[in-house]
């Protein structure tokens, strides 16, 4: 019976990692090339529309 080879699978996490690590950092490059983020323009928006958690109920 075959044996997984964890060093072929972690040496794939880790180029897989590393790739995405990179695109990131040439997003942000772009972004800050640009000069505007890829952030959505109103996040508050988004908050206000989450009501707050209720507070917590003191046990009797």
């Amino acid at each position: 019976m075959a044996r997984p080879n964890y060093a072929f699978a972690k040496r794939q996490r880790e180029l897989a990692k590393k790739q995405k690590k990179e695109e990131k950092r040439k997003r942000k490059a772009e972004a800050a090339q640009s000069g505007t983020a890829t952030l959505p323009a109103a996040p508050a928006a988004d908050a206000a529309a989450i009501p707050p958690p209720p507070p917590p109920v003191a046990p009797s």
